[in-house]
């Protein structure tokens, strides 16, 4: 089952917040979510609170993507396609290029 990322634009702008000028704003949202992430993860909480911190993070990213203007899911694929193609090596589990 695929998530609609509408719903959270519809949500966001119910309140207010895409305008762009909220950026800067919304991008220390996005910093406080990633940080309770690894918090989860370096506390070893449970997998609730940790999916739960993953999802938060990816709530706060895409209201960052429609506050600038760029849609989600081609923010995502113009990644893919740099990645997709890198040769590396995985060290201690961190992907080196």
């Amino acid at each position: 089952m695929r998530f609609d990322d509408y719903k959270i634009q519809e949500w966001a702008s119910e309140r207010g917040l895409l305008v762009p000028s909220n950026a800067p704003s919304q991008m220390l949202k996005v910093m406080e979510e990633v940080g309770e992430l690894a918090s989860c993860l370096a506390k070893r909480k449970s997998s609730e609170d940790t999916e739960d911190a993953i999802g938060d993070s990816f709530v706060t990213l895409i209201i960052l993507c429609y506050q600038l203007g760029y849609l989600p899911e081609e923010a995502l694929e113009k990644a893919w396609n740099e990645i997709k193609d890198r040769k590396g090596a995985t060290v201690n589990g961190v992907f080196i290029r």
